[in-house]
């Protein structure tokens, strides 16, 4: 069992929470100017890193908020959990070291 820290209702048990996919996903300034590739680019493809990854998470039979987490994908680790919308800082962030 992995528990998941909920940034609204504290520790809770894995099978609580939805995946969301990778967070902090800028939307595109103009997206009736992209052409269908580039459309195809933001919606479907995310990176796919070894260690630290920022991710979207909604606590969906608990509070049922959106939450952004820095996750280590290989230790399954959760190394920091945050409100949507204010910024996650990983080791793929320029200048930037992640929050343990």
């Amino acid at each position: 069992m992995m528990l998941i820290p909920c940034p609204h209702c504290g520790p809770r048990n894995e099978n609580e929470f939805t995946y969301g996919g990778q967070a902090q996903v800028a939307y595109p300034d103009d997206p009736h100017a992209l052409d269908d590739a580039a459309w195809a680019r933001y919606l479907f493809y995310r990176d796919n890193t070894k260690g630290l990854f920022a991710e979207r998470w909604m606590h969906a039979t608990g509070c049922r908020k959106w939450f952004d987490a820095v996750r280590h994908t290989t230790t399954y680790e959760f190394h920091e959990v945050r409100r949507v919308g204010r910024m996650l800082e990983t080791e793929s962030t320029p200048g930037k070291g992640p929050h343990t």
